[in-house]
């Protein structure tokens, strides 16, 4: 321990919190500072810290936000992993390589960008009353190395990518002027996180080159306190002050240490009893440790009364004072109980989301709390309590913010250390990574909602469990106040046994590959761990973009792959889909992570998730997988208040067998609680009601009045429904409700007639191929029905399933789905006898789950199939699934989903086959777009051959081959 200790500390730094200086003297550095661009990395040799660099910037800032930078072209060197190149070598893709403005698929592309060392340098005047006193220069976010000169002595170099540089220039900086230079080099060099890393990517906050936050330069006396570490106890009723003492004096020194507590946030305030001690300090460093009382009546930190307290720290002599520090804390005790998390006593479960330094605005984290503020109301107006930094760690203004809302926090070391990076095989990442999460605890410790750490992401290496085990077994036996686990990894990662809890993916996904229900869980993939298990990246399910979104974009980062996308849809001749295909995958997406949330809050030993995401994620071959934008705004397909019916801290679950039903089915549908609020329910009444669509109340009920404990699978009853009163296909909805309060939530099910009256279709052609008497038909202008499942060929590589796109087609090489839903407009005569939305439903499976599309290149620019798939927006193929057209003089309708085979056991296709039969013999059947048969025959031709290259060979960890289950 002593020898990682020793390597935090670089020359002559010491870390200290901006928030905590006490009274010290402050000089404000915010404002022009000279500049110059050290592309080549001369400036050091030809000495630019003794000229008068002669460019101007304003700090802080980035060199972007200054217009300082390079020019992006094709050329331009990003920090991040491209997987599929094939936009710089695709013809189609041609014109959006070419021109000013190069449009990039892959993530926004900044306005200017930089990779290299910058220079800042500026004039300070030092007052004649810090003469004798210690001088700091504090810089709060550089990004990321920095080397400091005072005139023309050098002073050290950091390279934190978490914490604030602090350098000690005491003995260096005499009172009068001088001049202060800085070199901020945002290359990866030795020390090489990872270049993914979110703490460095142009995947997301793009890799600049700057210094944001408090930029000052402070004092302090001889002698000082240089950390104040606070460790509460809400069992013992105390907090447990470590005060890190500093004389620079050359003999003991003795005084007095006051400590005194008072909540500052909540509407009921405590005081705590003050605490004043006799102390002796030696020359050099000093560890005292007190213990403060908190009393009977102490308020507790906790998501829902997210009470702190402000600790004061003076330090006086018989000189008068000497140091004072004010530190923010609440009182709780973050704890493990068996497979649960429990906040000061109470088992909590992590409703949490991934937080990727999604800020296009800047193109870095906001360094003020009030956005840190918002960004955390907002997630928790849609019921999360959790958040994940992926290989990154927050501002201190994040920490500020989560504290005053009631967030729990898991913060990471700076790295992905994978992609040209790895872990525990002695490189200098793995004491890079000790020496960060060090200094992330000394100066984060402190505040109540940094409840968790993990290294940081998915790393590579082979020895990497017996790191995690170390880096694990270090920092349980440093700082209690938080749990620790190694790594935030996916399945294919190894198990590190150490791991105080686990995140893992295992317990996530859509289990539809077999009929849509709500009975199952995630129980198998959890049963086995003794500890918490918190699901690694929920969700990721795809929306297609929304380009009304573009406008946004009025900072430094252009939404170019937006334009990208909307362009080429445009081309492909669906410019006015776009809007369609948005709002119909975004209904879809909602669906998605309602059924997979449901599972998981219905998983017996859960400890919770942490979902991808809440927000969009700009990067990685642009991840739409938000419900809110990159702005951490709606969409406009569901806001918080229904977001909160699936998600939240109560939830009312059902465990449907299936959402499709036959007439003559009798339906029971068991109903659980899940409950994870501040108190257990007492003598609760649960209300339900089915309503048809149109709002009618089909049946209702309430079940007995009843106390529910914390807790999930809590028992509340079964409904049983009779739908032999239902005479016609419907959709229903099941709703369910706790009597005088605002929790509820819904369910759509489907109930279809067993049998159904014969179709008279004798001037209708059915068939499964254009036969010659299909052609004939169609010649005399008669009425064709191809039912074409199974035989498509031009389409054949397009693989659709119920869900959507996971993640994006980009980034994992074409894995399937390919698709994001279908649109379709439900009043479409076609769909008379058959209930649907404008968007794919569970009730959809049947037809479309794997089912063959077709490929309508060759048809007419605009032309709107009946029901169209909506591909992914890297390609944008215009897809069919029902197309309806005039062939000739005849008239053609072509289905590729399967509505003829096995219809006694699937009474969706039944349903559907025999609306569209209505829909041919009725005048309404009357397609308006010629289509030429030679076109209709090619989605036929055994000779088409699709071809679609990636030009990448690498590939995202997730789709190599694992040995011994060991990430390569």
């Amino acid at each position: 321990m002593k020898k990682i200790l020793k390597n935090l500390f670089i020359a002559s730094f010491v870390l200290i919190s901006f928030a905590s200086i006490g009274q010290s003297k402050k000089l404000n550095l915010q404002g022009t500072w000279r500049f110059a661009i050290d592309s080549l990395d001369n400036g050091v040799q030809e000495k630019w810290f003794s000229q008068k660099l002669k460019d101007k910037v304003k700090l802080p800032g980035s060199m972007l936000e200054n217009g300082k930078g390079n020019t992006v072209t094709l050329q331009t060197q990003w920090t991040g992993s491209i997987y599929d190149s094939s936009w710089y070598f695709n013809p189609r893709m041609a014109k959006y390589r070419q021109g000013p403005r190069p449009k990039f698929p892959f993530w926004l592309t900044p306005k200017k960008h930089y990779v290299g060392g910058a220079w800042y340098q500026r004039d300070i005047v030092v007052p004649a009353d810090w003469k004798n006193q210690r001088i700091w220069l504090n810089l709060e976010r550089p990004h990321y190395e920095t080397r400091v000169w005072i005139d023309n002595q050098e002073i050290g170099l950091q390279n934190s990518l978490c914490v604030a540089h602090v350098y000690d220039l005491t003995g260096k900086l005499s009172t009068g002027k001088h001049t202060l230079t800085v070199r901020v080099d945002n290359k990866t060099k030795a020390i090489n996180v990872g270049k993914d890393s979110h703490s460095i990517t142009d995947h997301t906050q793009g890799n600049w080159n700057g210094i944001v936050g408090k930029m000052e330069l402070s004092t302090e006396g001889q002698v000082w306190l240089s950390d104040v570490q606070v460790y509460p106890s809400v069992k013992e009723k105390l907090a447990k002050v470590v005060i890190q003492l500093e004389n620079n004096l050359t003999t003991t020194v003795s005084g007095k240490i006051s400590l005194s507590a008072r909540s500052f946030n909540s509407s009921k305030q405590h005081s705590v009893a003050p605490l004043v001690v006799d102390f002796r300090a030696d020359k050099g460093s000093n560890t005292l440790t007190y213990t403060l009382p908190m009393g009977d009546n102490f308020l507790t930190w906790d998501e829902y009364a997210p009470a702190l307290y402000k600790l004061n720290v003076q330090v006086s002599t018989n000189e008068g004072v000497q140091s004072v520090r004010d530190v923010q804390f609440g009182m709780r005790d973050f704890a493990i109980n068996g497979t649960r998390f429990e906040i000061n006593g109470r088992p909590i479960f992590l409703r949490g989301t991934v937080e990727n330094c999604q800020f296009p605005l800047t193109g870095y984290a906001p360094m003020d709390v009030a956005s840190w503020e918002k960004v955390f109301r907002k997630a928790k107006s849609y019921g999360l309590n959790h958040f994940r930094f992926h290989s990154y760690c927050p501002p201190e203004a994040a920490f500020i913010a989560a504290d005053l809302v009631g967030i729990y926090l898991q913060p990471e070391g700076p790295s992905w250390a994978n992609h040209g990076s790895s872990l525990g095989d002695g490189h200098p990442i793995d004491q890079y990574i000790m020496d960060e999460t060090n200094r992330m605890a000394k100066v984060y410790g402190n505040y109540a909602s940094f409840c968790m750490l993990a290294y940081g992401n998915e790393p590579r290496g082979g020895k990497q469990v017996d790191y995690l085990t170390k880096f694990i077994k270090y920092w349980q036996a440093k700082d209690p106040r938080r749990k620790y686990t190694g790594a935030s990894v996916a399945m294919s990662w190894p198990l590190v046994p150490a791991n105080e809890y686990m995140i893992k993916s295992g317990p996530r996904g859509l289990p539809w590959d077999k009929l849509p229900s709500s009975s199952t869980d995630f129980g198998e993939k959890v049963k086995n761990f003794t500890v918490p298990y918190v699901t690694h990246e929920l969700g990721q399910w795809c929306v297609f973009p929304n380009f009304d979104e573009i406008k946004k974009y009025k900072g430094l980062y252009e939404a170019r792959n937006y334009e990208l996308f909307q362009e080429d849809l445009k081309d492909r001749g669906m410019a006015d889909r776009g809007k369609d295909f948005f709002m119909a995958s975004g209904k879809l997406q909602a669906i998605s992570y309602k059924h997979e949330m449901e599972m998981a809050f219905r998983t017996p030993l859960s400890a919770g998730f942490q979902m991808l995401g809440l927000n969009d994620y700009s990067g990685q071959g642009t991840a739409l997988v938000g419900l809110l934008d990159s702005f951490w705004e709606e969409k406009g397909y569901i806001d918080a208040k229904e977001f909160r019916q699936y998600c939240d801290s109560t939830v009312i679950l059902t465990r449907f067998p299936k959402f499709v039903f036959q007439q003559n089915e009798s339906i029971q549908i068991p109903v659980e609680l899940f409950h994870f609020g501040q108190k257990a329910l007492s003598k609760v009444v649960i209300a339900w009601q089915i309503v048809d669509s149109e709002g009618k109340t089909v049946q209702a009920g309430e079940f007995q009045t009843s106390d529910y404990a914390i807790g999930n699978n809590l028992s509340v009853g079964k409904i049983t429904v009779n739908p032999q009163q239902i005479n016609q296909a419907q959709k229903l909805l099941l709703k369910a409700s706790i009597n005088g309060s605002e929790i509820q939530n819904q369910w759509a099910f489907w109930v279809y007639p067993t049998t159904l009256p014969a179709v008279k279709s004798e001037e209708v052609y059915s068939c499964n191929s254009l036969d010659e008497k299909a052609l004939q038909i169609l010649e005399k202008g008669g009425k064709v029905f191809l039912q074409a499942a199974g035989k498509i060929e031009r389409g054949k590589e397009v693989v659709n399933y119920l869900q959507p796109v996971f993640w994006n087609t980009s980034w994992f090489k074409m894995r399937p789905p390919h698709t994001l839903g279908f649109v379709c407009d439900p009043k479409h005569p076609a769909f008379q006898s058959f209930p649907t939305e404008f968007h794919a439903n569970v009730q959809w499976w049947e037809l479309v789950n794997k089912t063959q599309l077709m490929l309508l290149d060759e048809f007419p620019k605009g032309f709107k199939p009946v029901v169209q798939p909506i591909d992914t927006w890297f390609l944008n193929r215009p897809l069919g699934l029902i197309v309806e057209a005039k062939v000739g003089k005849g008239k053609l309708l072509i289905c590729s989903a399967d509505v003829s085979s096995n219809l006694d056991t699937r009474p969706v296709a039944r349903q559907l086959a025999y609306s569209l039969q209505q829909y041919m013999v009725s005048s309404a059947f009357n397609p308006q777009t010629s289509v030429d048969l030679q076109v209709v025959k090619n989605l036929f031709d055994k000779s088409y051959n699709p071809n679609f290259n990636t030009y990448t060979k690498d590939a995202p960890d997730e789709l190599k081959v694992k040995k011994n289950g060991m990430n390569p």
